[in-house]
């Protein structure tokens, strides 16, 4: 094992989203100098799922408990194949690396019953790469009470502050922080890419390039009405969404007789009007945009139209893998000892040190 330096770290970030778009690692060296906080990301890249995983991925919450279980291990050995190959290719050694902080896959997410869970068996990653891994972050925070989510804000203040006054990040769910009377506030405003993702598999695409069947839609008056009166929108933060509300609420009212470019466009007409409305008002002047919607031209030109501030949109590497630098940067403040958890945006008890370590093989 690596002599730990608390100051100085070399971590490795791993984020697989409810997009199922791909794993994404990221090589992140941390600097801590009193209250200031030095990052550079190293190297970046995203390896696609195999079909053979993404088939049973996208089964998961209906499988038996046996077999959520081994699939839990399939993905841990593929996620350890993939740090392997990352690491080879970019010649780093196992004793240059303190930890990898790793996300996993969300398959249940549901703490108002007290539990979240996401797989990708960490000591199976620790075995097979001999780097100590840590892994869970959210249990903790839902067992003192809060939503386990999000986890990503306490990177935004700590590593992009400078950049915006707000950070949305477009995955398969949009999720917003910003600072409110000295405190940070965060949330899941509404679905993003993942009903997008969904109805594009119905003629063998897996997204929207660019937004341009969205964009070629025509608006359902209608549908948009319905979607904006689901009761989450009402319902104050700290406040999560999973993809079981999505199935069971959001996506039966796009499920019905209309053209895939016009329910595309009003699910992305939708999504801009809800992110919109939390930006204006919360009066923030301007929001740091990342994750795969932020590609999206055309939900990006929708959003703009609503919103009175500024898009800040940042270079491809920040906007692809800005979340698996966070996970990483949180895996840096469990080594630390530091909290992981922020109680002002999930609703937990207390700040908490959260996450689970497993010694590397």
């Amino acid at each position: 094992m690596k002599e730990m330096n608390r100051n100085k770290m070399e971590i490795l970030g791993l984020m697989s989203g409810t997009s199922l778009d791909g794993l994404d690692i990221a090589h992140v060296s941390f600097e801590f100098q009193g209250d200031k906080i030095h990052y550079e990301l190293k190297h970046a890249h995203t390896f696609e799922l195999q079909d053979a995983l993404l088939k049973k991925l996208n089964l998961a919450t209906k499988m038996s408990a046996e077999q959520l279980f081994i699939l839990d291990k399939e993905l841990g050995t593929f996620f350890a194949d993939c740090v392997q190959q990352f690491m080879k290719e970019h010649q780093l050694e196992k004793n240059h690396i303190d930890v990898i902080a790793s996300h996993g896959q969300t398959i249940f997410h549901q703490p108002q019953n007290g539990f979240t869970l996401q797989i990708a068996c960490g000591s199976t990653i620790a075995f097979h790469t001999g780097i100590p891994v840590i892994n869970d972050f959210r249990s903790l925070d839902v067992i003192a009470g809060g939503q386990g989510a999000p986890l990503v804000p306490i990177g935004d203040f700590e590593l992009f502050t400078d950049e915006a006054d707000s950070f949305l990040n477009l995955g398969g769910f949009a999720n917003i922080s910003f600072r409110k009377n000295n405190r940070i506030q965060a949330f899941d405003i509404s679905p993003a890419n993942l009903p997008s993702n969904l109805l594009m598999q119905k003629i063998g695409k897996q997204f929207d390039l660019n937004g341009e069947k969205a964009k070629s839609g025509v608006l359902n008056q209608s549908l948009l009405d319905a979607l904006n009166s689901l009761p989450f929108y009402a319902s104050k933060g700290p406040k999560s969404l999973g993809t079981e509300w999505l199935l069971q609420e959001y996506m039966p009212l796009l499920n019905q007789t209309e053209s895939l470019e016009n329910l595309l466009r009003t699910h992305t007409e939708h999504v801009a009007f809800q992110v919109a409305s939390v930006l204006n008002e919360e009066n923030l002047p301007s929001v740091y945009i990342t994750g795969g919607g932020a590609k999206n031209t055309f939900f990006i030109e929708t959003l703009a139209h609503h919103y009175k501030g500024k898009c800040v949109i940042p270079g491809k590497q920040i906007i692809d893998f800005k979340e698996a630098i966070v996970f990483a940067f949180l895996g840096a403040r469990y080594l630390r000892g530091e909290s992981t958890n922020v109680p002002s945006v999930t609703g937990a008890s207390k700040a908490l040190c959260t996450g689970v370590y497993h010694r590397g093989g």
